[in-house]
């Protein structure tokens, strides 16, 4: 009897023990994104991303709570993104850094990210130097050449001969020209001219009308999401170019669903590459818009930054698992090599060499469909790695 009193009372006190131990910490991941400004509604996509994936996971990974402090960086000002993750990381003791709609606020922050040896997760700039600005940054994006070289092969195994090259004067911008150009003229096609439009650009029509002059068979355009690509297809059907047999060749954000809203009828056939579109078929997308309406309560379908954002959250969460839920900044970025899962986009990969993501790139075409645009998948590259690392 002694005995069993003894060991009632020590399980009484273990239990006094456990519930008086403290909660973990929360994990405090600072998103650094444009939540004001021009770029709003790509701020608005991504937070909602994360947000689908905090509902979806109790805002929980490896028995930690997930804390998301977010920070409004007003547009591409490196200047604020800057200043904004010191922040973050000085004051508010972020465990891991992450955003970052524009490449010059991502490199502003990897600097920061660096000094301090804190994870930073790219979920949207693409330009390919910024996960070599510091071992801690991953990203599960896209890089503009990720997609602009499937583009430009699929261009010239399809029958472009003779491509336009229209680019925002600005790094992706930049990029994107560089490497379609590089890839289409290796496959034998010529570039029959390129112009670089500013930033600021809200009226495309003497540009469009260089192209027309220029008489390619086919056009490739680089600009940013959203408004701009409004814009440039108004001066595309003002100009009859809709009408005048040349193929048109996009990158990503084209099948978003403002664009397809708005850009009206000269958007029916043309041709876009990207890791992402809603419309997307699959039983892991159809699960991901499902989750996302309910997040923003209808208001609007993802798109490309929504589903990296998404992913962006599953990839942390899957590295405090391996971690058992450790943030520390080297053992983090040893558990983020060689990460692989299933995805609303298909399956992505972080390749263990560069931190960057690994992933199919699709080609789309722009139908209509019951009155309404859609992107179609026509072709895919599986695997692609960014060019400029290989």
């Amino acid at each position: 009897m002694r005995n069993l009193i003894a060991g009632s009372a020590l399980l009484a006190l273990s239990f006094t023990l456990s519930a008086a131990e403290p909660e973990k910490a929360a994990v405090r991941i600072g998103v650094i994104t444009s939540l004001s400004g021009p770029a709003a509604h790509s701020g608005a996509q991504m937070k909602a991303g994360i947000d689908t994936w905090l509902r979806l996971n109790n805002a929980t990974a490896a028995g930690r709570r997930i804390e998301v402090l977010y920070r409004d960086d007003t547009g591409p000002q490196a200047d604020v993104a800057k200043r904004l993750a010191t922040e973050l990381v000085s004051r508010d003791r972020a465990d891991i850094l992450a955003g970052f709609i524009f490449t010059p606020n991502a490199m502003a922050a990897a600097s920061v990210a660096d000094r301090a040896k804190r994870p930073l997760v790219v979920m949207n700039a693409a330009a390919s130097g910024i996960t070599k600005r510091s071992p801690y940054v991953t990203r599960t994006s896209y890089t503009i050449a990720q997609s602009v070289v499937p583009l430009a092969q699929w261009a010239h195994k399809t029958g472009s001969r003779r491509v336009y090259s229209i680019v925002a004067d600005y790094a992706p911008g930049l990029d994107g020209e560089e490497w379609f150009d590089r890839t289409f003229r290796a496959a034998g096609g010529t570039i029959a001219g390129s112009v670089r439009a500013p930033l600021a650009t809200v009226d495309y029509s003497a540009f469009v009308q260089r192209i027309k002059d220029a008489k390619p068979d086919a056009v490739h355009v680089f600009l940013p999401n959203g408004q701009p690509m409004v814009s440039f297809m108004k001066a595309w059907r003002d100009k009859g170019m809709d009408r005048a047999g040349i193929r048109f060749l996009g990158g990503e954000g084209w099948a978003d669903q403002d664009v397809l809203a708005q850009a009206g009828e000269g958007l029916q056939g043309i041709h876009t590459a990207g890791f992402y579109t809603y419309s997307r078929p699959g039983a892991d997308n159809a699960r991901f818009r499902e989750a996302f309406a309910k997040t923003v309560g209808g208001r609007f379908e993802p798109n490309f930054l929504a589903a990296s954002a998404y992913d962006g959250m599953a990839l942390i969460a899957a590295t405090l698992e391996k971690t058992r839920g450790s943030t520390d900044g080297p053992a983090f970025m040893r558990a983020v090599k060689g990460y692989s899962a299933a995805s609303p986009r298909g399956t992505v990969t972080i390749d263990a060499a560069t931190n960057d993501i690994v992933q199919t790139i699709y080609i789309r075409r722009i139908d209509k469909v019951n009155g309404a645009f859609v992107a179609n998948e026509i072709d895919r590259y599986d695997a692609v790695k960014d060019p400029v690392k290989n």
